[in-house]
């Protein structure tokens, strides 16, 4: 029945497809909450209020989340060669992967801390607390929960997006699908393939659903 699938490959492509999926997150993780926390600050009201550089900021945001992610993965050939060498395999996907996923990442971490208790800042402000200090002692701790939840959004996304990458060679689950399941007729791995990437999503969704839920008990 499953007479086309190559069990070892299949094993080096869900590797693959982690490693990609679990470097592109750490990258994401050191872009996307410095920039989310300065689109919040920055924005009206808030402690470092600065409407012209909000705008900007928020502009590129939006532009980067609004390329769909192959043609990111196009476009971005070039600077991933130059980069990291390559734009194929597992380090030519990690550039778009990032592209794309951090400036959504950024805007649900601006999202989180917009829907903390203003009265958490104002609290800081009065007692003479510096924006350094409210960032890492008040807004950061209370919206901990709200951030993890976006991360487990985010490395979903990262999953489906290392998916899309095997359509130019991007190596993982996608290319496998691609090669053998689509180009080569093969539906027993196009199945196979699609089965261990809704398993990947299932697990990293109940246990980021626990460590938020265990956090919020806390």
């Amino acid at each position: 029945m499953m007479a086309n699938v190559d069990w070892g490959l299949l094993g080096e492509a869900t590797i693959d497809t982690l490693l990609m999926s679990g470097f592109s997150m750490l990258f994401v993780l050191l872009i996307g909450l410095p920039v989310g926390i300065l689109l919040f600050l920055m924005s009206p009201g808030q402690i470092m209020e600065q409407p012209l550089a909000y705008r900007l900021l928020s502009f590129v945001v939006n532009v980067m989340r609004s390329v769909p992610f192959l043609i990111l993965l196009i476009v971005l050939i070039p600077f991933s060669r130059m980069i990291v060498g390559t734009a194929l395999g597992v380090r030519g996907a990690i550039p778009p992967l990032v592209a794309s996923a951090a400036p959504l990442f950024a805007r649900l971490v601006e999202v989180v801390l917009r829907g903390l208790d203003p009265g958490v800042s104002e609290a800081c402000r009065a007692m003479g607390a510096s924006s350094r200090q409210t960032i890492l002692w008040a807004l950061l701790p209370e919206a901990t929960t709200g951030i993890l939840g976006a991360i487990v959004v985010v490395s979903i996304a990262l999953v489906d997006y290392s998916a899309m990458s095997g359509v130019i060679g991007g190596g993982g689950l996608g290319d496998l699908a691609v090669r053998f399941g689509y180009q080569r007729y093969q539906a027993d791995v196009m199945l196979v393939t699609v089965i261990i990437l809704v398993v990947i999503v299932q697990v990293i969704q109940v246990l980021g659903d626990r460590w938020v839920a265990r956090l919020s008990r806390r």
